[in-house]
This record gives C-alpha cells, sequence and structure tokens, in this order.
C-alpha cells in the first residue's frame, strides 16, 4: 500500500491506472478505523482494480462547538489495518493540501439538507458536499463507496453526483455493529463504561419501530412514538430527533403507503457524545 499526501500525485496516479483500463474504487473516510470502515474498503475490493481510501479529518464539516480537536486520530494503525485489507492508496492530505489560502469556494446541495443533521449541524453538509467533491477530483473514482450509518449524507452524496454529472456509482454499504447492535462508529470510544452498556438500546429502539412497520403499523407518529418511548425508559439519553421518513424521497407523509421503503433515523446524546442510527423497513 503506498500513503499519498499530494492532490498531484494522487491524480497523476489515478490517471495513470484509468488508462490501463482499471477501475478505482474510492472509499472517503475521516480515519480513526473500525470495523465498519474495514468492511467498506472489503467491499470496494469487489467493484474494481485499484482500492483508494482517503483519510481527511476534514474541518468544514464540523461546526463551530462540535468535536474537530478532539476527534479521534490514529494514523500509524490506521495504516497498518487499511494495509492489512488490501487496500491499494491511502490518499491522506493535510488540511493545508486541501483547503489551501486563497480558497473561495464551497459546494452546496439544496435538497435533502433542510432537516435532521441540516438543521441539528448548520453547514454540515456544505463541508461534506464540498470535500466529497474535492476528493472525487483528486482520486478520480469509477465507483465510491459510503456507510449506511450516515443515511442523510448518502442522499446528499447521490444528489450532488447527479448533479454535477460525476460518472460515479455510489454504492451504500449496510451498517455494521458491535454484537450487542450498537452501530459502530469512531465517536464511541468517547463512551463511557457506563454509557456504553445503555447505548444499544437504540438499537433496540430501532428494532422496536420496525417490528412496528413490519407488523403493519403505517402511521408516521405512531411509529415514531414507538422509537421514543423505549429510548425514553433510559434517562441517560437526551433524544436530538426521532423520525420514520420515506428512503427514497425523505419526506414524512402523515400515513406510509403499502410497498413505501421507509428509514426510521435516531440521532441523541449519550452524555456529551452524539449518535447516530438508522434502520430500514418496507410498509408490507
Amino acid at each position: 500500500m503506498k500513503i499519498i499526501t499530494k492532490v498531484e500525485e494522487m491524480q497523476k496516479i489515478s490517471e495513470m491506472h484509468r488508462q490501463n483500463g482499471e477501475k478505482i474504487v474510492c472509499v472517503p473516510t475521516m480515519g480513526y478505523f473500525h470495523e465498519g470502515h474495514l468492511n467498506l474498503m472489503r467491499i470496494a475490493k469487489g467493484y474494481g482494480e485499484i482500492v483508494v481510501v482517503t483519510l481527511f479529518v476534514n474541518p468544514t464539516q464540523f461546526g463551530p462547538n462540535e468535536d474537530f480537536e478532539r476527534y479521534p486520530r490514529n494514523f500509524q494503525r490506521d495504516m497498518e489495518l487499511a494495509s492489512s485489507v488490501g487496500v491499494d492508496y491511502l490518499f491522506a492530505p493535510t488540511v493545508e493540501e486541501m483547503y489551501p489560502d486563497g480558497y473561495a469556494t464551497k459546494v452546496v446541495v439544496t435538497k435533502y439538507t433542510d432537516k435532521f443533521e441540516g438543521v441539528k449541524r448548520p453547514g454540515h453538509f456544505d463541508g461534506v458536499a464540498t470535500v466529497v467533491t474535492k476528493l472525487f477530483n483528486a482520486t478520480k473514482p469509477n465507483v465510491a463507496i459510503f456507510g449506511q450509518k450516515d443515511y442523510q449524507q448518502t442522499l446528499v452524496v447521490k444528489q450532488l453526483v447527479k448533479d454535477l454529472l460525476f460518472d460515479i456509482d455510489i454504492i451504500v454499504a449496510p451498517i455494521v455493529r458491535e454484537p450487542d447492535g450498537l452501530a459502530m462508529s469512531s465517536r464511541n470510544v468517547y463512551l463511557s463504561p457506563e454509557e456504553r452498556t445503555v447505548a444499544n438500546e437504540i438499537y433496540n429502539a430501532l428494532n422496536k419501530g420496525v417490528e412496528a412497520i413490519r407488523n403493519g403499523e403505517k402511521r408516521r407518529k405512531h411509529i415514531n412514538s414507538i422509537v421514543i418511548e423505549h429510548l425514553r425508559k433510559f434517562n441517560q439519553f437526551y433524544i436530538d430527533y426521532v423520525s420514520a421518513v420515506n428512503a427514497e424521497n425523505f419526506e414524512e407523509p402523515e400515513v406510509f403507503r403499502s410497498g413505501e421503503k421507509v428509514v426510521i433515523l435516531v440521532a441523541v446524546y449519550l452524555g456529551k457524545t452524539r449518535l447516530i442510527d438508522n434502520m430500514l423497513a418496507t410498509v408490507p
């Protein structure tokens, strides 16, 4: 595995592989790899000959009072893990390389960004859309792999790719969970042992919502209430939002239709740590 830190070098390498007729698969990450990331990398290997993992903790997608400085980092470990699953290139630019002096452009996706994460984290999706555009231009992939855990982000990225005419297939990989159901996340490292013991109740709450849908519950507010009710049994949680939405257009109808694909989205604080998760279901 080669480590690349310069945009120009990455572009030349990608260009060379493209000219050789090889498919490039990009896995954008912020590092501090866990099994969820490694799963994305393994999936990537099935979509092309060359796997490029980008490792960049992007300052523009963190709000002023968020955890940019505190966000966990361990480059040595990340390098070893990426190499162990057979990644070809680890593209790890500095902030100065990605946002040099005089940088004056941002990418704003206006669809899917006006609720949930878009409202709770102002400017977050502008930062995501901008950095994803730049990473795509640096790595020139044919395919890019994203995780379902950031569900709203996957819709934003698909819209971006469609609107800006990127010739890139976006693949969304399922959430990887701990044995007790907690969605894997780099931020789980913030949890105290006590917080960790209740963290899997997010998964249990989502399961209750999905079970209700499978048993014929179509009323959105009732589905939300079932999930909220379970979370409220544990006073350690502060609920940021819970919402069942149409998984394709992100709309919130009063009543879901038969055959409709629904995603239940959850964001909670557990102590100071903000955790997000989601689960998909199809209305019978």
